[in-house]
């Protein structure tokens, strides 16, 4: 799926994190979201590595990424620790500087590496995302409904590690496959990296992990940010599905722009996996935002 891309996995703050590499020209960092991993990028990649030297990395919990057991604070699955990750590993190929799009779960990392890491995020893209604190507050029967694991994954350990652990592959349908599309975006061959990686029982507790925390210290963290003059300065764009929760029930460009005063964006005519059910128009939309 990724011809021409090497493996660069590294370790940072004591933990692996898996990334594969490809391209050249200025650095470009790929971030996925839940339940998946690098993998859903693999209908865009090779057409931004042909701009872009191309980063797509697991986000800690994820993937072939390491998954330590979660802190009583869930602070090392908090956005500024999973940021700092993809910070130090870009540091480590001899990227500085970056721009970085991010879709879900990848978005939230992204839009706090922007905050915490002014000078290193060159430009933004987040992908059918609405800040966390925003979709809490605004949380409605219609987002309850479709978002259901946001609130299943934040119960207490071990119990829905034990639900996902039980059947892996009836989670991912339930996830990846309840969206508006149904499965039909996925390749046999990408679903079956998913399933691969679910199937480690670690990574159920990665992935809850990385719930328990956006309740708890990432919302922390934003509403700092928000009574802070702290905010996103770099060039930001906000892209969400037409057809998905983010636009059925938040406003992700008026959210948004209570961290980014100048973030742009619209919706694209497709649900929530962006990358996997509309590559083209993506590539449409992010090239000439990138290459400005």
């Amino acid at each position: 799926m990724f011809e021409g891309f090497k493996n660069v996995s590294a370790t940072v703050d004591g933990i692996r994190i898996h990334a594969i590499q490809g391209g050249r020209g200025p650095a470009l960092l790929l971030l996925h979201g839940h339940p998946q991993t690098h993998v859903i990028w693999h209908r865009v990649a090779p057409v931004l590595a042909q701009h872009f030297t191309v980063t797509a990395a697991d986000l800690r919990g994820y993937g072939d990424s390491g998954k330590p057991p979660g802190a009583p604070d869930h602070e090392n699955y908090a956005k500024r620790r999973m940021a700092l990750d993809q910070i130090e590993l870009m540091r480590g190929l001899g990227h500085e500087t970056f721009a970085v799009i991010g879709h879900d779960r990848g978005g939230r990392v992204a839009a706090r590496m922007a905050l915490d890491h002014r000078d290193a995020v060159t430009r933004l893209v987040t992908l059918d995302v609405a800040p966390t604190h925003a979709m809490y507050q605004q949380t409605s029967f219609d987002f309850a409904r479709a978002y259901w694991h946001w609130f299943m994954l934040v119960r207490p350990a071990p119990f829905p590690e034990t639900l996902i652990r039980a059947d892996p592959d009836l989670y991912l349908k339930q996830t990846i496959g309840a969206r508006s599309a149904g499965l039909a975006p996925f390749t046999a061959q990408a679903y079956a990296e998913y399933l691969r990686c679910l199937s480690d029982p670690d990574t159920a507790h990665g992935i809850c992990e990385d719930y328990r925390a956006s309740l708890t210290v990432d919302l922390e963290h934003d509403r700092a940010t928000l009574a802070s003059p702290q905010r996103i300065d770099c060039p930001f764009l906000a892209l969400w599905g037409a057809h998905g929760i983010i636009e059925q029930c938040f406003d992700p460009l008026a959210e948004w722009r209570a961290y980014a005063p100048q973030v742009q964006g619209e919706a694209l005519p497709c649900g929530h996996y962006i990358p996997e059910e509309a590559p083209q128009q993506l590539l449409e939309r992010v090239l000439p935002f990138l290459c400005e």
